[in-house]
């Protein structure tokens, strides 16, 4: 079926294709479908390939944590969430997640500059992967997860929505 399409695909090593699958899996399982289901089955092998692969981008890597974290698997879940707090951005009692190579922003007094959509997603998703634990977060991933939470409600606008379309 598509879900090995895309496994195949997958081996090429091509980023789109990896968040495509992350994205198509965590609706699958957010229904909530059984990790049992084959398309649910297959879709959790190929990005198991995918978080074996040493160079994924820190969003491919966000996405992965929430989606081993949905299906329930402890190991991936936790590994990928430990490479991602060594590239977590620390600042003023917060923490998110941006791309790599992004020039800082200047510090200005009057002006709060809103980051990128996708480093606010990227962001949400690592806090989804750390809020989203069998049988329920650790009380050492409830107190990582407040200072995460504190940099995205800094990235409201003043309508209470966000940059992000998503």
């Amino acid at each position: 079926g598509s879900a090995s399409y895309l496994c195949v695909s997958l081996q090429g090593g091509v980023e789109n294709e990896v968040t495509l699958t992350a994205y198509i899996t965590i609706a699958l399982l957010e229904i909530p479908l059984p990790v049992t289901v084959s398309v649910v089955r297959n879709a959790l092998f190929c990005l198991e390939t995918a978080a074996n692969q040493k160079e994924n981008h820190v969003y491919t890597k966000a996405l992965l944590a929430y989606a081993f974290a949905l299906a329930g698997n402890r190991e991936k879940r936790k590994a990928l969430l430990d490479s991602l707090e060594k590239e977590a951005v620390r600042k003023d009692g917060s923490v998110h997640w941006q791309r790599p190579g992004k020039e800082p922003q200047a510090d200005l007094p009057y002006f709060h500059p809103r980051a990128p959509s996708a480093e606010v997603e990227m962001t949400a998703y690592v806090l989804l992967a750390h809020l989203t634990s069998q049988p329920a977060p650790a009380q050492q991933e409830l107190s990582f997860a407040s200072p995460i939470a504190k940099w995205i409600s800094s990235q409201q606008n003043p309508n209470g929505g966000f940059s992000s379309t998503q």
